[in-house]
């Protein structure tokens, strides 16, 4: 079959990519994705979001070579496999990173992809509840939110006591001040999950020009010459192949991205030829430069029994689940991450590298009670780090899932970070605002204290916060994979446009930024005139070359 455009994954960018090419009827676009129906209500309920994740159907459940750094522990590193991606299994935490991190970016190389040029295309990706404003979109796609809005006050004692410990307090973190305590955003409409698969993709499934085709692994890009002609893919073991006349877009995401270039014999060519595929383009960066957060979280013992821990029996999840169905309304609604912070983890640091999600309970990863009582808990992790990893294609068989090593915890100041995310935690907690409910530390437990013992706990503690990234950077050096325009160096017709062109990780979750990449990545394919930078305010603490806080 003959389109225009072929978009390799249904997932954050790739929704966003086909609503927008396919918009003009004159662009005949088809959208491959290997996963299936995103329509159940695990995905839909923002309080079950740990299942989605969690489930073969609606995840590709990928585990990291044994981490040296990390006691040698396999990290699980699941990503989304049903439409909507990993926007339909993720936590739906709404954050654009700061300000910095796009400047960051255009000073790796990705030329017009500064903060200023960025803003406008967040705007117009959102709809946030409280209405446009400079910073703000009000008329987007994405509804976001902030749940129940702090009902429980233990959000609230979280936000009162980093101000009693001398941060600063933000009343919205993707506005002009990032740094700060204060109301954590999601990706929630409704009551609902905001993934790309329902605000892009669903709305605009009826048009003639674009043909979504799901079970769909593609084991190719197919070349001629030095020019991207069309994808080879699988349906139900049948081998078929679409040709597109204008471009190949692979949305496929920061393991998928990679991994089809290296079948299609982009990459590096010592990598290439180990897996005995054909060297097509040498391309060494491909794979390469691979980043993600690690997190932990300090558990307390509450005081009084108000916390979610009381909510995790059968009955409670049933009724919560029944006024949920019914009325969209209640804890159903929420993902419970509704206080949040980022700080600095020292002096001399210019924008936030710490970020903390808060939790009324105490529970672990799998959904279960971390101990019989009430707790609450707060997610910790060290938001800029040094350290490098890849993404290396092991057989030329599309089903052999490519070797993912992420180093975590390799550079030494990545270590170093973790040990202040311990130490200004505690402080934090030990404020007068948790007075009433603080009742003993479970993890990490009192008696960790030196250097050592922190290191320790971290190396056996950390996760994965799932947000896998850069392994195709945009730039122009010779590692860079794609060009500011996001195609592919040295190859016509073919693009990446997901989080694996991000030159460097973004001090926040990653689905904000992969949509607002997709939305401007949209204009350039059209040959669009990109959306006016902007000459928003950044706020930076006014001593960050002296001052911690």
């Amino acid at each position: 079959m003959q389109y225009d455009y072929i978009i390799v994954g249904a997932g954050s960018a790739g929704c966003v990519l086909a609503n927008r090419l396919s918009a003009d009827a004159k662009n005949k676009v088809l959208l491959l994705e290997t996963g299936g129906s995103d329509k159940s209500i695990f995905i839909k309920m923002p309080t079950a979001l740990s299942i989605p994740m969690n489930t073969d159907k609606y995840a590709w459940q990928f585990h990291t070579e044994a981490e040296p750094y990390l006691d040698n522990r396999k990290m699980h590193c699941p990503r989304g496999k049903v439409l909507g991606g990993s926007s339909s299994i993720n936590g739906m935490v709404y954050v654009r990173g700061h300000a910095k991190d796009f400047d960051e970016w255009q000073a790796h190389g990705a030329q017009g992809w500064d903060y200023q040029a960025c803003l406008p295309y967040f705007k117009k990706a959102e709809s946030w509840y409280q209405g446009e404003d400079t910073y703000r979109g009000g008329a987007g796609e994405l509804g976001v939110n902030n749940g129940n809005e702090m009902k429980n006050p233990l959000y609230s004692a979280f936000i009162e006591a980093g101000a009693q410990a001398g941060y600063p307090v933000t009343n919205d973190y993707n506005g002009e001040q990032q740094e700060g305590f204060g109301p954590m955003h999601m990706t929630v409409k409704d009551g609902m999950r905001s993934s790309t698969s329902r605000e892009y993709l669903d709305p605009i499934k009826h048009r003639n020009n674009l043909t979504v085709v799901t079970g769909a692994l593609v084991s190719k890009v197919c070349l001629l010459d030095k020019k991207a002609t069309g994808v080879e893919y699988r349906v139900n073991d049948k081998v078929c192949q679409a040709d597109a006349s204008k471009e190949v877009i692979l949305s496929a995401g920061p393991i998928g991205s990679p991994h089809i270039l290296q079948l299609s014999g982009i990459g590096d060519r010592e990598v290439l030829e180990n897996a005995g595929i054909e060297v097509k383009h040498e391309l060494p960066g491909v794979g390469q430069n691979l980043q993600d957060h690690l997190e932990f979280y300090f558990q307390y013992k509450c005081k009084k029994p108000i916390t979610l821990n009381g909510k995790l029996g059968l009955i409670s999840k049933g009724l919560i689940g029944t006024e949920w169905v019914f009325n969209k309304s209640g804890l159903g609604v929420t993902n419970h991450f509704e206080s949040c912070a980022f700080i600095r983890s020292k002096a001399g640091i210019e924008w936030p590298d710490i970020q903390y999600h808060f939790l009324p309970a105490a529970i672990r990863y799998d959904g279960q009670s971390a101990f019989d009582g009430h707790g609450f808990q707060v997610h910790v992790g060290h938001n800029k780090p040094k350290s490098r990893g890849s993404v290396t294609i092991q057989s030329s068989d599309p089903l052999v899932p490519p070797k993912i090593q992420f180093n975590y915890l390799q550079h030494q100041e990545d270590i170093e970070g973790f040990r202040a995310c311990v130490r200004l935690t505690r402080e934090i907690i030990s404020q007068p605002a948790f007075d009433e409910y603080r009742d003993g530390e479970i993890q990490p437990g009192e008696h960790i204290q030196t250097d050592e013992q922190i290191d320790e706990f971290v190396r056996q503690a950390v996760e994965s916060a799932y947000h896998p990234s850069c392994s195709c950077k945009m730039g122009e050096d010779e590692m860079a994979v794609v060009n500011s325009q996001t195609q592919v160096h040295g190859i016509q017709g073919l693009r990446v446009v997901d989080s694996s062109i991000f030159p460097t990780i973004p001090n926040g979750n990653l689905n904000a930024p992969t949509v607002m990449v997709a939305e401007k990545a949209a204009d350039m394919i059209l040959g669009n005139a990109p959306l006016a930078p902007m000459n928003a305010k950044v706020h930076l603490h006014e001593d960050w070359r002296n001052k911690q806080r």
